[in-house]
């Protein structure tokens, strides 16, 4: 089991982000996790990442508790987990080879990834990562001269280079348009296929979940909704999943939300 998340609850100062979470992801699997926009699908991520500790339950990851660990062993786990952000936080001067090889610095030793900073010691590696995803030309580009996209198309790239266990990828394709999400989208699950990595994505669009990944996780005011395999995703669990999503008038006060119950899969 890679995944294991029990009773999580997870809390911003007074904002609940998750509630009694349960959720297992076994090794090799490839899951989506889609919602509206506040249910959570990003701090469930970054849970998982162990980026965040859960304020409430139990997470292990690789069979083991992270948050039990010092934080030197901690450290070494998390070299085994690959997140893509949204927005990847590149600095914008620094060149995309750069980046792209910053994906091993958990694993290399501190000479190295030193060393990489001047002169970047995989031009091979970082150039074939790069490639797969239609930016071999930008390879000592500043990633401040490139569009959202393509900053995208970095971070993705990154993380394939970094060979992580597990792969965590939050809206990774939002900033592009639909044929270059529907070949990144298909790339992340074949490296996966082929490599054993377990696959976790949030998506906004239901459609790319839909058709890329095999199970379909739904949250919903930080809850699992429902989770299913794609073929069993019927319309009427998705119009349960996004009832009453609707932006607040600036001028009226909202009305309270009204209770969903969510249809079984």
């Amino acid at each position: 089991m890679t995944i294991h998340v029990q009773g999580a609850s997870l809390r911003h100062g007074q904002v609940r982000a998750l509630d009694a979470v349960d959720l297992r992801i076994a090794k090799g699997e490839r899951v989506a996790i889609i919602g509206p926009s506040g249910a959570g699908k990003s701090s469930l991520l970054h849970l998982m990442a162990t980026a965040v500790q859960p304020t409430g339950g139990h997470l292990e990851l690789f069979g083991e508790q992270p948050w039990a660990m010092p934080a030197r062993a901690r450290q070494r786990l998390r070299g085994r987990i690959g997140l893509v952000h949204q927005a990847p936080p590149l600095p914008p001067r620094q060149r995309v080879v750069t980046a792209v090889l910053a994906g091993r610095l958990g694993q290399w030793g501190l000479l190295r990834g030193l060393f990489n900073l001047i002169y970047p010691t995989d031009l091979p590696g970082a150039r074939q990562a790069l490639a797969e995803l239609g930016l071999a030309d930008k390879l000592f580009v500043q990633c401040g001269q490139l569009s959202g996209g393509q900053l995208q198309r970095v971070g993705i790239a990154r993380a394939l280079y970094q060979r992580p266990q597990l792969l965590l990828t939050d809206e990774p394709v939002s900033a592009m348009d639909p044929v270059l999400a529907d070949h990144s989208l298909a790339l992340l699950n074949r490296h996966a296929l082929a490599n054993d990595v377990t696959l976790v994505a949030s998506l906004h669009s239901v459609d790319l979940a839909l058709a890329h990944f095999p199970r379909v996780i739904g949250i919903r005011e930080g809850q699992v909704a429902f989770d299913c395999p794609a073929e069993a995703v019927t319309q009427q669990l998705l119009d349960a999943l996004y009832a009453n999503e609707q932006l607040g008038s600036p001028v009226q006060p909202q009305e309270p939300a009204l209770t969903v119950q969510i249809p079984r899969c």
